[in-house]
């Protein structure tokens, strides 16, 4: 296949981004060939090179962007740790609804990762799950949570959170804001507030 006539690296290397986004979460990582995302961009496989060095690069790549997108994005803890609470509860379940195939990928592709790429990925993800560990830290100490260990009852109410790309549709039986009310009142009541 030959290079399309006027295509340009910075409209080819979101394309390729792209493709290898959709192709990882429909099918896998494991499963997806250079040669397959090159297909679905329309390049011939070495101009894949181009862009990044090899699919490990990609994937890599993909999860530290969703990430960092999601730590910039986050709002900084404010109010008395209950306000915080809700807070992240909503920001995490709106940030990620329309992101399903980053959400899958950066949560399912994990074990695909080489050990240093690996390394980079938990400590951002540490990162974010800090933040919520601290408020429920806070909210135990002010009396506010009932929370026997902190580092649990955070991956656990990140994992509920996470769920709902599994099954929310935009037009679906349950807006958005109905789903992060009854999220809000669960995670509510699993902190004992």
């Amino acid at each position: 296949m030959a290079r399309t006539t006027g295509s340009h690296a910075e409209i080819t290397g979101p394309k390729i981004r792209q493709a290898a986004l959709r192709l990882f979460a429909q099918r896998g990582y494991a499963a997806v060939s250079m040669r397959s995302i090159a297909a679905e961009v329309g390049v011939q496989a070495g101009a894949l090179y181009n862009y990044t060095p090899d699919k490990q690069s990609l994937l890599f790549d993909l999860m530290r962007g969703h990430l960092e997108g999601l730590l910039a994005a986050a709002i900084p803890a404010q109010g008395d740790p209950l306000a915080q609470l809700q807070e992240f509860v909503a920001f995490h379940i709106r940030f990620h609804a329309d992101r399903p195939d980053e959400v899958f990928i950066a949560y399912m592709e994990l074990r695909n990762l080489e050990p240093a790429n690996f390394a980079e990925i938990e400590a951002l993800r540490r990162r974010y799950e800090d933040r919520l560990e601290q408020i429920l830290h806070d909210g135990a100490a002010a009396g506010v949570f009932e929370v026997a260990d902190s580092k649990i009852v955070t991956l656990a109410i990140i994992a509920m959170l996470t769920g709902v790309n599994t099954w929310f549709r935009q037009g679906g039986r349950l807006s958005l804001d109905e789903v992060v009310a009854q999220y809000w009142d669960m995670v509510r009541k699993a902190v004992g507030a």
